[in-house]
């Protein structure tokens, strides 16, 4: 069966962030493109949403280098549970092939080859639009994205620079905006959309590095690839209803089933027909909901465990190690060495 291409929450708040980087309202970009407010509770949007949206940051802008902006925001919460994974992996090569792996997780609209030769390696971009065509930003976000995303997780910063960038489709703005984004040589109306790494980049040991944690990270993610390949309608509306429920209190499958106007009968039986489990499915929002709140330097973390349902803080710091092999203290301070 083909599937709707969908994208996560996680690249849909790219883009809402460099629009209101902008002084574009999120109410106003919405209103642009056609979609209701509450579409943002969803945990996947349909590709042509975010095409749309990506059309009205540019109409809203009127700015020739949004995309380029827009993917230069890629950061650690970017990319959802796929995050976690590539700042353990051993090399920028394999945080790649995560990357190849895992695209579902972020957003199916597109995928990755790495093309490798003796010097270098092409990553390149293969885009797979809905009904709408893409919008040229699109393409350039992600290109910008993967430079952003190497420049973080190697710790290099601005002095990672690629060696080549090229476009299948025409300029959008000034040549200097990609000089700026990228660093290098920029081509347009080639064969195709990609960055050129050199090999020495590709392969040097990241310093965020750790098998144990990677294969935490792996597991978890090879978890929602499952779900989501399954189709996931079910569990992606139970996973945005917790998420939505967690604030108040712990949320119990018995509410769930109300709240989707089922009897708790039906709901079981549905979940087991999916091979679902609503205690994972509350573990797995608790641990994105606690990565992200530990994330943030300023929230202190006793109030985190409490805020998820947790009765105690102990409980609380058990729950998180399982999740990560680390103690909240220690994720956070991971995080700030990241940038």
């Amino acid at each position: 069966m083909t599937l709707q291409a969908t994208v996560s929450m996680s690249w849909v708040g790219t883009v809402l962030a460099a629009a209101e980087g902008a002084g574009v309202p999120r109410s106003a970009l919405l209103a642009r493109a056609g979609i209701q407010a509450d579409a943002l509770a969803f945990e996947r949007w349909p590709i042509d949403h975010i095409t749309r949206l990506w059309r009205a940051a540019a109409h809203c802008t009127q700015d020739a280098g949004f995309g380029l902006k827009a993917g230069a925001l890629v950061g650690p919460a970017s990319f959802n549970v796929v995050s976690y994974l590539l700042q353990s992996a051993p090399s920028l090569r394999a945080a790649i092939g995560a990357v190849q792996q895992y695209q579902r997780l972020i957003s199916d609209g597109g995928r990755f080859q790495l093309i490798a030769g003796e010097q270098a390696g092409w990553v390149v971009y293969h885009p797979r639009q809905g009904t709408l065509a893409f919008s040229p930003h699109q393409i350039e976000a992600v290109l910008a994205a993967v430079v952003a995303f190497s420049r973080w997780v190697t710790g290099r910063g601005q002095a990672m620079r690629p060696l080549r960038v090229q476009f299948n489709q025409p300029r959008l703005g000034p040549l200097a905006g990609y000089r700026d984004a990228f660093g290098c040589p920029v081509a347009f109306e080639q064969a195709f959309s990609g960055v050129l790494l050199d090999n020495a980049l590709l392969d040097a040991p990241l310093p965020q590095a750790d098998a144990q944690l990677a294969r935490l990270h792996h597991q978890h993610a090879a978890e929602r690839l499952a779900v989501l390949s399954q189709g996931g309608a079910l569990a992606q509306e139970l996973r945005a209803w917790i998420a939505a429920a967690l604030p108040a209190r712990v949320p119990t499958r018995a509410e769930a089933a109300a709240a989707l106007s089922l009897s708790e009968r039906t709901l079981a039986r549905r979940m087991r027909a999916q091979q679902l489990s609503f205690s994972a499915l509350l573990d797995a929002v608790r641990r994105e909901a606690a990565l992200q709140a530990v994330a943030q330097a300023d929230r202190p973390l006793a109030d985190i465990g409490q805020a998820l349902g947790f009765a105690e803080p102990a409980v609380f710091w058990r729950a998180f190690r399982r999740w990560t092999g680390c103690t909240p203290a220690q994720w956070r301070a991971r995080q700030g060495e990241q940038g």
